[in-house]
């Protein structure tokens, strides 16, 4: 997507810690400092007058380059919970973005670095047209269309889900269903149903038409369906597959804006009884969520 858009794109050696056991874990420790060193001299020939990191295992190597180097660094969180890497950056951070209150107690060290700014949300999902959703999906405007998101990590679970209980939810529902790479089933031809691996131009008008949304916990993808105010089912990821973050992350929506959650073993019937129930329930529209766009980019036009 970056090298699409005409943006310069440079790769360097990172580590992963993966939270089970794998030999790749003692590789990749040899990994971070290969990647510091190639970011150093990237950014010593790149010359930026800041650098702005969203975290992950692949953003350390960078961070740690470019304060060495005296560039000022900008890290934003999007989880409720910081993961590892971003605890890791916030040591050479000059200011710590939060797209959550609550995230303030984890940074407690670097009180004095951190700006609640809330999750940047693309401009571009927010401008969907809903007669362009019902042309791209090629559904019609008689019943409720749900839009499915697995994500590449938790697909699985949720298309077996969807796919279990897709002929009681076709009876009152259209279903757009986002699978993730690879994982269309083109043994399934339903009236009411059509299925994507991955979605970049068009999302927005699949936003715009659809009335509810069936999503995984990243805090980037709610951010997004709090924003467009949408029905939200949230599957999150659980502790066996991640940190718990989405979890967590899930919870704050649901709380403050009536969204429905699901964690663990879920059963189909279960799921379809909590897609009928989300539905039904009347979305909280009155609770707003900073879009957090606007404040990271004055910060960052600051450094220039």
């Amino acid at each position: 997507m970056v090298e699409k858009i005409g943006i310069p794109y440079k790769s360097v050696a990172c580590g992963k810690l993966r939270r089970y056991f794998s030999v790749e874990n003692l590789i990749d420790i040899f990994k971070v400092p290969v990647g510091i060193f190639q970011a150093w001299r990237i950014l010593r020939k790149f010359r930026p007058d800041v650098t702005f990191s969203k975290g992950g295992f692949v953003s350390v190597p960078v961070v740690i380059a470019a304060s060495w180097l005296k560039v000022p660094v900008i890290i934003h969180e999007s989880d409720v919970r910081p993961g590892l890497a971003n605890r890791i950056c916030a040591r050479y951070a000059d200011k710590i973005c939060v797209s959550f209150e609550e995230t303030r107690k984890y940074f407690a060290k670097y009180s004095r670095k951190i700006i609640y700014t809330g999750n940047p949300v693309r401009k571009s999902v927010l401008d969907g047209n809903v007669a362009d959703g019902y042309k791209f999906t090629g559904l019609d405007k008689h019943r409720p269309i749900i839009l499915v998101m697995g994500g590449s990590q938790g697909a699985q679970q949720i298309n077996e889900l969807v796919r279990g209980g897709m002929e009681e939810l076709l009876k009152r529902f259209q279903i757009v269903h986002i699978c993730g790479r690879g994982n269309l089933d083109i043994s399934l031809h339903k009236k009411g149903y059509v299925q994507y691996e991955f979605l970049n131009e068009q999302m927005k008008d699949v936003y715009a038409v659809s009335e509810l949304v069936i999503s995984r916990g990243g805090a980037n993808s709610l951010a997004e369906l709090a924003a467009l105010k949408k029905k939200t089912l949230v599957i999150p990821l659980g502790t066996a597959a991640s940190r718990g973050d989405q979890i967590e992350n899930a919870q704050i929506f649901a709380r403050k804006l009536g969204w429905g959650v699901m964690v663990g073993d879920v059963q189909v019937v279960d799921f379809v009884k909590s897609v009928e129930m989300v539905y039904k329930n009347k979305l909280n529209t009155n609770e707003k969520f900073k879009n957090g766009v606007y404040d990271i980019v004055k910060m960052i036009l600051k450094y220039k």
